[in-house]
């Protein structure tokens, strides 16, 4: 991923508030546009290397059931 695109969308969303934020990754998901994905994927990058050990075990668990068939 180009760090351009990891810079930019750390200066639009710093300091937004949980309610800001939660509505650009809802606009993002609605959309349904490929376009978007890298800047969800900057997002979970930030959430992934701020997060402890504990925190990240549970988010891949919650990735894998996600994304079992059913």
């Amino acid at each position: 991923m180009d760090f351009q695109i990891r810079d930019a969308i750390t200066a639009n969303m710093t300091n937004n508030s949980a309610e800001d934020i939660r509505g650009v990754v809802e606009d993002a998901i609605k959309r349904g546009e490929e376009h978007l994905l890298p800047g969800l994927g900057v997002f979970f990058e930030k959430l992934w290397n701020s997060s402890g050990e504990q925190e990240k075990s549970k988010m891949t668990n919650d990735l894998a059931k996600a994304f079992q068939a059913g």
